[in-house]
């Protein structure tokens, strides 16, 4: 079939590539002029699938709300909040019983140990070399915080995920440049999750895709989808539509505003995340692979000859505008935990600061498979999740496209679970 992939972040390549494998002739639409250039760009790039929860969760809404006058709070809002996102509150609200936290929970890790499992598949098979260490390890400063993650051990007990609970001591012997003038309790050890870099992977898949067949088109927003028939689409600037057997949506964000002509509602909003990436000073002083500082929920990874410092989860605002305040929490942890380990004096020369949307759907899951309408296939909705999500969900939807059934079960994944839960 001819098949039109619109969007050409980590979730787009990747489901052309697994198109393309299929035998299938691909055309990626891009808005942007390059490929992974917005939600893909800097991302902490933490492969942990026993971490890939819901946001919607039991007591999360106090949490939040708890955060909201902090400091150095993990999770902000930016005021006036518009109609859309407080109607995404709501429905987030809603989300956060038992019931369907554990039942979307369930859904995601099933994706997230799938997605690993392609994701170590096509870095062997296709022999990527991209930045990537083994290894995770959760900070506990205190005796607090050793409390407050304890239900989230229970969780990576029933999923089966290999941890340990160890002291300081074993934690500074994994990481021996942790500073030791900071206060640590002691951590939780994931050997077996890794960090790698989304975009480099991305960047290198999309060759590789390129190498199929696949073309990718840049610069090239779409304009106008017909409910009627959605394969057949205008771009932005031609007069002539074009015309495909199937189009796969994985437009990120802007997805939501493509679907809404075509009466399909999706409770998406953008939740921003933050990131710092400075070079290495010296590596004696540097993390050798990911952490995660509980009580800031700040992720600190190793990038080949660069430390990646990614956190915050902000609500409202706009994409062009950094709010000093996370950005100064990036900076307040990784002092604290790896002082000098990075060229950061000089934000203007050696320093990468980022601020990037992710596609956050109100309940957790991504929506993966038919639209019901013709020709029109999903990929969306991935939020903090989309680089542990990415490569088990373009293969369970070109699985979907070929009318295959897929090697995950799909139940709660597709569209139907919005209808039914009317969230």
């Amino acid at each position: 079939m001819r098949v039109a992939v619109i969007g050409a972040g980590i979730i787009g390549i990747t489901t052309a590539w697994e198109l393309a494998q299929d035998g299938h002739e691909v055309t990626v639409f891009e808005r942007r002029g390059a490929a992974a250039e917005e939600s893909s760009f800097a991302n902490a790039g933490v492969v942990a699938p026993g971490y890939v929860t819901p946001w919607a969760a039991p007591g999360m809404p106090g949490k939040v709300f708890s955060h909201l006058l902090s400091r150095h709070a993990p999770v902000r809002l930016s005021l006036p909040l518009s109609g859309n996102e407080l109607a995404w509150m709501w429905k987030w609200w809603r989300a956060c019983k038992l019931e369907t936290y554990l039942a979307n929970r369930s859904r995601m890790q099933r994706l997230a140990f799938y997605s690993r499992a392609r994701l170590h598949q096509l870095t062997a098979d296709q022999e990527l070399e991209y930045d990537r260490s083994p290894g995770y390890m959760v900070l506990l400063r205190a005796e607090q915080d050793a409390q407050l993650i304890e239900p989230g051990l229970q969780v990576l007990r029933e999923a089966g995920v290999a941890f340990r609970q160890i002291g300081s001591d074993e934690a500074r012997r994994i990481e021996p440049a942790l500073n030791p003038d900071t206060a640590l309790l002691g951590a939780i050890h994931l050997p077996d999750d890794e960090v790698a870099n989304c975009r480099q992977f991305a960047l290198l898949l999309k060759a590789e895709a390129q190498r199929l067949g696949v073309k990718f088109e840049f610069n090239t927003p779409l304009a106008h989808m017909d409910r009627a028939q959605p394969a057949t689409f205008l771009i932005a600037g031609e007069t002539t539509p074009r015309s495909f057997d199937a189009v796969v949506l994985c437009a990120g964000l802007a997805s939501a505003s493509l679907l809404r002509p075509l009466g399909i509602k999706i409770p998406m909003v953008a939740v921003y995340g933050y990131s710092v990436s400075a070079p290495i000073r010296e590596p004696l002083n540097a993390p050798r692979s990911a952490l995660m500082d509980e009580r800031y929920k700040v992720a600190i990874s190793r990038m080949g000859n660069r430390v990646r410092v990614a956190g915050s989860a902000e609500i409202g605002g706009a994409p062009d505008k950094k709010r000093a305040a996370s950005l100064q929490t990036l900076y307040k942890v990784l002092q604290d935990w790896f002082p000098g380990a990075a060229h950061t004096s000089n934000p203007a020369a050696h320093v990468q600061e980022w601020k990037g949307a992710r596609p956050m759907l109100a309940d957790g899951p991504p929506i993966l498979g038919a639209s019901g309408l013709p020709g029109l296939w999903l990929n969306l909705g991935h939020g903090s999740s989309g680089w542990a999500l990415s490569c088990g969900s373009a293969r369970a939807v070109a699985d979907l496209v070929a009318g295959k059934t897929p090697e995950i079960a799909m139940e709660g994944l597709d569209l139907s679970r919005l209808k039914a839960s009317s969230v």
